[in-house]
């Protein structure tokens, strides 16, 4: 699931507590409903006017519920958007008066559904709309004046909520985004610490009992003894090799959806392309950690906008680039710890590493043979 998708609607409350929210003020609609009632509309114009009003009611709400997230909406609203804006628009200037109110409440569904600058232009096309109709079936200016102070403030104050409930829940995803990477950082010390402290005793405890052995090769018990020590101290080696693989090694497609998700958390757009065949088992795990660990070069100091991550596998070679086009890391350029043990897993199985700034960015490239 991307991190667009995560921020929905749903978040903010149920589908009913969020037409109850938006859809509060349509209570206000009794003053046209009493133009109809008490006569002030009458005849033909009466039921043009009652069918005008139910349409721009059911339409309201229709637009109110199509959103799929705060970042997407379906292929209903902007449709029902623009029916809403019509209706309220014909009322306001057919009828004028208590109808004026109509393209005030369609601001609402602007500061809610467009992005802010189309709302706004949006805000300013109601205000005209509103005076205009005023102005010309004869409103007091004072009424006037409080409607156009609706539509700014009401216009406004949606935008303000709408921008600080999405702000609010991408705080809190990167905030849980942090704390996962985090825990996955501390697992990755954890393993360093164990492979390179206990794997190194345990292979020392092995190559002196081999020695050991070859000392006693005049005494069975001793070498039995011995043997045995070297045995459990293999197996153990084993074991430890097997554990720090399992909390080390992740897939290239599971390092990939990763690193998508973690470049949509800083605000980076992000691009993967694939080409050739599958990779084979150690390489897959090879380039997922250069996948992770140029992901969390970008994110942490490159400054960027935009990432591409190319990976190609043609001929019996793997390749894998990711470019950004940051600004960050200004000055000569030094490769970090986590390069510098990227660099040494490659070099050793063949390959090589390159990075560095290019024009208008930086670039990593891990190159191995298969």
């Amino acid at each position: 699931m991307s991190f667009a998708d995560r921020i929905s609607f749903n978040e903010t409350g149920s589908p009913r507590r969020r037409l109850a929210g938006i859809s509060v003020g349509l209570v206000y609609l009794v003053f046209p409903v009493a133009e109809i009632v008490t006569g002030e509309i009458t005849g033909a114009r009466a039921v043009w006017a009652g069918a005008t009003l139910a349409a721009y009611v059911a339409s309201f709400l229709a637009t109110v519920l199509s959103p799929k997230s705060m970042t997407e909406h379906s292929s209903r609203t902007y449709p029902l958007l623009a029916l809403t804006t019509a209706l309220g628009v014909a009322a306001a200037a057919v009828f004028g008066g208590a109808w004026l109110s109509l393209p005030v409440y369609t601001v609402v569904l602007y500061g809610f559904t467009l992005p802010p600058l189309g709302a706004l232009w949006a805000i300013a096309g109601s205000l005209v709309v509103v005076i205009a109709a005023g102005v010309a079936h004869g409103n007091d200016a004072a009424g006037l004046i409080v409607l156009a102070l609706q539509v700014v403030t009401l216009g406004v104050l949606f935008i303000s909520i709408r921008n600080g409930r999405a702000m609010s829940i991408r705080l809190r995803l990167a905030q849980d985004e942090v704390a996962r990477l985090a825990a996955t950082e501390e697992r990755l010390r954890i393993a360093r610490d164990l492979h390179d402290l206990l794997g190194h005793s345990l292979s020392l405890i092995v190559l002196k009992s081999e020695l050991a052995g070859r000392l006693a090769e005049q005494s069975p018990r001793l070498r039995k003894e011995i043997g045995d020590i070297e045995t459990v101290a293999r197996k153990a080696l084993v074991e430890v090799r097997e554990a720090v693989t399992g909390y080390r090694r992740r897939s290239l497609e599971e390092e990939l959806d990763n690193a998508r998700a973690v470049l949509r958390a800083a605000g980076v757009h992000a691009e993967v392309r694939l080409a050739g065949t599958p990779l084979p088992e150690p390489l897959d795990g090879l380039l997922g950690w250069g996948v992770r660990e140029g992901t969390t070069n970008v994110v942490r100091h490159a400054r960027a906008t935009r990432c591409e991550i190319r990976m190609t596998y043609e001929d019996g070679t793997a390749i894998l680039e990711i470019v950004d086009d940051g600004s960050g890391g200004a000055g000569p350029y030094e490769q970090g710890s986590g390069l510098r043990g990227l660099t040494e897993r490659v070099t050793g199985a063949g390959g090589t590493v390159t990075a560095g700034p290019t024009t208008g960015g930086h670039r990593l490239s891990v190159r191995v043979p298969a």
